[in-house]
């Protein structure tokens, strides 16, 4: 503090001594104190030890000095055994009921009464009834603690009976909850249930909101919680949902009033002295909904990486992360807990922190009461489908696509005061498409470019422009819109930059009145209040509050907290005219304005430039209409260079959002804290996530039952004597079949050779061959015997054992008839050599001819008699088979799958002579019994793989991360979480390198500042003597993944850590005043401070982790890190919380 205190002092004046002369102080006059004066808080300066205690000190006292034999007299200490026999006292065994009589209540007597589960604590039980752990646990819970499993109680503790809840009683509750809130609704369900509940049990149910539910006052006589206006019909029925404790998914747009539904929420958790979680994917948020409850229900508390505001509240508003680590650390929250609302859940779709959702989904315990709010989604009903299997209860699903503020979105082309007012009808406010009002913008756009190439030659397509070519764009729209009063607008912008410059081009605006200028000023000095004055100087707020009291802002991630702050504030009052914007405005802060522009369509999205996506755009596009204020919501699109081409703007504007998708993936922190835990399972997690939700187990599991039944139902097989190889016999076969049908499909899907064929050894002849490759059939002309032209299979040997691969040719014993049939590719089983000369079309027009009835006993035509003639000729010339072409020598297909597949097709063939059950006389029907087993088997085969945990798509990347974890000594080799394991568990991000980091002690020779600078790399996000020591940790964590078969490379592995900002945050630790740190570096100032606050979180981590490893001199340095860079600007409290 020494320095700060001489930056306090005034500068030095004449009448000053100089500091050497106040030192050694006047040595003149000498005072005896005899009493001790007040002002010296610790009494008089030390004065020298006397002699004697100092010599005993050093010569006595000194281990090294102690004398060998007389060692009493070294040690005058007094001995207490028993202060090392502390231990905690366990818990009581049993306890004292009380016997009454049972007509007067009198007191008779005490019975001891046997307690159970006395010994479950949080250590080593997951079940709801273990003991409270320590109360400072009580609300982050500890790393060693389990976490509650995921069920329920079944039986209350003291009580004999309990619930029981089996489906049985499900189906008829539930028909009766349904049936009575409307009466349509009322028809559907109850022609359900006569079914077997089990057959289709749907656990998302679709509410039906069309009808308007009149008996809402009857059915909540005294609600928890009134509002001063009459909700929507969507509104009610969920209120009705929460008040039967259901679970519920509302999808609807934002403004649409779902916070109704959060309110109810938290009023009945309030009402039954329970509680409520609100998680939200954004710490703004958070700050923000903190706000808007503390207002409406006060008992609020906020939990975020670095505030704690009231942790026991009844409702807690926290971010999902944070969530995530109380449910893995088993916080006692839990047990109280009625609601956890999730806010704007199509957030899951996030590539980065999704997974953070789907794990809290899934770790939940079944009592607590699930509530999603989300924009309009396409797929909510399977989205709750998933969640109400993995949770065993159903989800009702309430969307709606109404709008209280319609919408209408326009193009506006104007570029000076002469053009202003050209803006274009394109989509009104019912959701018509007006092609119309394209073609007039186009009009307008070209008459002018027209004239411009005629003067300046070649026109300019490009769609990128600068500030400077867009400022009269702005200038005319803005002054129009001014005019208009459609103030306040939102221009979204996809670019930080451009923001910037846009809201500097307006230099020469001011959309503001005086009155509104007073209060603009007066509201931002006492926003600014709390901060150095220093501080208060910084070029941003400087150039912040220029542009505020305007009327204009600019507000994105480069910005300071604190100012974003003020402007959503001033904004939400209406001060703020128009503000540039990025996308990030419209994720989370609910600040509605009356006109929503589009600078562009087009955004960079980290790889390259696309359009906007519908949800993208309608999610901002939703930001514009203020329920209550305004009859419709304006929308514009400029067209700067050109008008957008109208199939993009059409898909834009009504195509359909995006649909939520699973982005569950594996991560290190998950597994160990899984692992940790004997009875949790990783698989089991990998199974109920979004992306496997796929897998209808319950079907299949039905399936299974019934193939189980089928099998022990079949006759046994009779394997004795001569069929005793029955078995083998049958798989050769069925191998064979396979690597025949792989071939056929070869041969005939190749150019050559389609010529002639010889069929279940029946000889054919192609006629035709149809052009669809995909189900490609061939017309034959085959012989048959007389009387059996009709036979499905096309000749005796169909029906007899088509798995005796004889190659004697079939010849018909009667007189010789023939049959033409459509074949398709596994009918034909080789191709011969020889070939016939044939009239096909002939053939099948007479053919077609006689199979009509008039004609049916014509002789057969002059064509086909030839073609049967010569068929019988060469069989009963070649009876042991035909010479067939070989795929691979006569045809020419030399692929290695159809090569291995000839060789070994003829070792199947060759080995079947050997086999001794086809001499058995009771042969066909025994293996057709085989057949018939082995069919059902294989399937329930692959059913029970299909179930099995072999069957997930990230078991293979599961391992690979096992394997990872046991080579660097996180887990042995039975899966058990090692110190290290322990370790990571605390971190969660970047997990192993700081682990590493940690173990191989890079910290410890660093000052704080030099760690907190070095580990800034892990928290900074955009492109220097420890540096090298993490890139060489990061490069061998990078490889071992790679050896252990992870996708992602080395490179990339230790390219996530950028070091860019490490000298800003070593001298912000040292103590620089933020306005010289700005200039360091060209990130923006709102990026820095955001990294130096997530890594604040990271040092508090490493604090815990060296902790758990006993390294006490590095936690007290982490918390000397943390100490010097929690101050000033960036640590200012959110204005939202106070």
């Amino acid at each position: 503090p020494v320095s700060h205190l001489c930056a306090d002092l005034p500068p030095v004046g004449p009448t000053d001594l100089p500091l050497s002369l106040l030192e050694m102080g006047c040595s003149v006059v000498y005072y005896l104190i005899l009493s001790f004066p007040p002002q010296l808080p610790h009494g008089l300066p030390p004065t020298s030890l006397n002699l004697e205690a100092e010599v005993e000190k050093q010569f006595l006292r000194d281990p090294a000095w102690l004398p060998i034999h007389d060692t009493d007299a070294a040690f005058q200490k007094d001995v207490r055994v028993d202060s090392l026999l502390n231990c905690t006292p366990s818990s009581l065994h049993s306890g004292l009921s009380v016997i009454r009589d049972p007509t007067t209540g009198m007191l008779l007597d005490f019975t001891e009464v046997l307690l159970e589960d006395t010994g479950l604590s949080a250590k080593n039980s997951l079940s709801l009834q273990r003991q409270p752990g320590p109360p400072s646990e009580s609300l982050r819970g500890s790393n060693t603690n389990y976490p509650f499993l995921p069920d329920l109680l079944r039986v209350p503790p003291g009580l004999k009976a309990g619930m029981d809840f089996s489906d049985k009683g499900l189906s008829g509750n539930h028909d009766a909850v349904s049936s009575s809130s409307t009466s349509e609704k009322g028809k559907d369900v109850k022609s359900k249930p006569q079914e077997d509940p089990e057959e289709n049990k749907k656990w998302a149910i679709p509410v039906n909101i069309t009808s308007p539910c009149e008996d809402f006052h009857k059915r909540i006589p005294n609600p928890a919680f009134k509002w001063p206006f009459e909700l929507d019909v969507f509104q009610k029925q969920a209120v009705l949902r929460l008040e039967a404790h259901d679970s519920v998914f509302v999808a609807a747009h934002t403004s649409a009033g779902k916070t109704v539904v959060a309110e109810y929420a938290i009023a009945l958790s309030q009402k039954h002295m329970t509680r409520t979680i609100y998680t939200s994917p954004i710490k703004a948020l958070s700050n923000q909904k903190f706000r808007d409850f503390k207002n409406t229900f006060g008992d609020v508390g906020l939990l975020t990486g670095d505030v704690q505001l009231s942790p026991e509240a009844s409702c807690l508003i926290m971010t999902t992360e944070i969530l995530r680590s109380m449910l893995y650390n088993g916080s006692e929250v839990i047990r109280d807990l009625e609601w956890v609302i999730f806010d704007e859940v199509h957030y899951i779709n996030d590539a980065e922190r999704g997974v953070v959702w789907e794990e809290v989904l899934i770790m939940l315990p079944e009592h607590v009461s699930i509530i999603l709010l989300s924009a309009t989604v396409p797929n909510a009903l399977e989205f709750s489908e998933w969640i109400g299997r993995i949770k065993k209860r159903h989800i009702y699903v309430i969307s709606t696509m109404k709008r209280p503020v319609p919408l209408e979105h326009y193009l506006y082309t104007g570029n000076s005061t002469k053009t202003q007012k050209e803006m274009f009808l394109l989509l009104d406010a019912t959701g018509n498409f007006l092609t119309k009002g394209y073609y007039n913008a186009v009009d307008a756009k070209k008459e002018r470019t027209s004239k411009h190439a005629q003067s300046f030659g070649t026109k300019n397509t490009s769609q990128n422009t600068s500030a400077s070519q867009d400022r009269p764009v702005w200038l005319s729209l803005l002054h129009f819109l001014s005019e208009r009063q459609q103030t306040p607008v939102v221009a979204f912008t996809f670019s930080r930059t451009r923001c910037d410059e846009n809201a500097r081009s307006l230099a020469s605006m001011d959309l503001t009145t005086s009155v509104e200028k007073a209060e603009i000023h007066s509201f931002f000095q006492k926003s600014l209040s709390r901060l150095r004055g220093g501080d208060r100087q910084l070029p941003q707020i400087l150039l912040m509050r220029d542009l505020l009291k305007r009327g204009i802002a600019v507000h994105h991630s480069g910005i300071l907290p604190i100012l974003k702050e003020v402007i959503e504030m001033l904004f939400s009052r209406g001060l703020v005219k128009v503000l540039f914007a990025t996308e990030t405005f419209a994720m989370g802060v609910n600040m509605p304005a009356r006109t929503v522009v589009f600078d562009s369509i087009r955004k960079h999205d980290g790889t390259g430039f696309r359009n906007l996506l519908p949800g993208e755009y309608i999610q901002m596009a939703g930001r514009a209409g203020r329920r209550g204020l305004d009859a419709t919501g304006t929308v514009i699109i400029l067209c700067k260079t050109g008008v957008h081409d109208m199939g993009d703007l059409h898909v834009m504007m009504l195509g359909k959002p995006t649909v939520l998708q699973s982005q569950f993936r594996l991560t290190y922190t998950m597994i160990l804290n899984l692992l940790r835990v004997e009875a949790l399972r990783v698989t089991d997690m990998m199974r109920r996530s979004f992306s496997e939700s796929h897998r209808d187990t319950q079907a299949h599991e039905k399936r299974i039952r019934q193939l189980k039944e089928k099998v022990s139902s079949l006759p046994p097989l009779d394997t004795e004597g001569q069929l005793s190889d029955l078995v083998p016999y049958y798989h050769t076969v069925t191998e064979l079949r396979i690597t025949t049908e792989a071939l056929q499909r070869a041969t005939l899907e190749s150019v050559n050779g389609l010529k002639a064929l010889s069929h279940l050894n029946a000889l054919g002849v192609i006629l035709q061959v149809s052009s669809d490759s995909v189900n490609r059939t061939f017309t034959a002309l085959i012989i048959c015997e007389k009387g059996n032209e009709e036979g499905e299979g096309n000749g005796p040997n169909a029906g007899a054992l088509p798995h005796l691969y004889n190659t004697a040719l079939f010849i018909p014993e009667g007189p010789c008839s023939h049959t033409v049939q459509k074949l398709k590719l596994q009918d034909i089983s080789a191709i011969t050599v020889k070939t016939l000369k044939v009239i096909p079309d002939r053939i099948i027009d007479n053919y077609n001819k006689r199979q009509q009835p008039r004609f049916r006993h014509d002789p057969p035509g002059q064509a086909i008699s030839t073609a049967t003639q010569e068929l019988l000729r060469l069989a009963e010339a070649n009876p042991g088979g035909v010479a067939t072409l070989d795929p691979v020598n006569d045809l020419q297909l030399k692929s290695v799958d159809v090569v291995e597949g000839s060789m070994r097709l003829r070792l199947l063939q060759d080995s079947l002579r050997d086999f001794n059950c086809i001499h058995s006389p009771t042969f066909s029907e025994q293996y057709a019994r085989v057949q018939e087993r082995m069919g059902v088997q294989e399937e329930l085969d692959k059913l029970l793989f299909l179930v099995s945990d072999q069957s997930l798509t990230l078991l293979p990347e599961y391992h690979q991360r096992i394997k990872v974890l046991q080579a660097l000594k996180y887990v042995d080799s039975s899966n058990a979480v090692q110190l290290k394991g322990r370790v990571a568990c605390q971190i969660s991000s970047h997990e192993l390198l700081l682990t590493e980091l940690l173990f191989e002690n890079a910290l410890s020779p660093l000052a704080p500042e030099e760690s907190a600078a070095l580990l800034s790399c892990l928290v900074f996000t955009q492109n220097t003597q420890g540096i090298d020591r993490v890139l060489s940790v990061a490069q061998r964590i990078g490889e071992l993944q790679r050896e252990c078969g992870i996708a992602q490379s080395a490179e990339d592995f230790v390219g996530q850590f950028k070091f860019g900002l490490t000298e800003v945050v070593y001298c912000w630790a040292r103590g620089m005043p933020f306005a010289e740190i700005a200039q360091l570096t060209d990130v923006q100032e709102g990026t820095v401070v955001r990294c130096i606050q997530r890594l604040d979180e990271v040092l508090k981590e490493v604090r815990q982790a060296a902790r758990i490893v006993g390294d006490s001199v590095l936690g007290s340095k982490m918390e000397k890190a943390s100490l010097a860079i929690r101050r000033d600007i960036v640590f200012t409290a959110s204005l939202y919380t106070h």
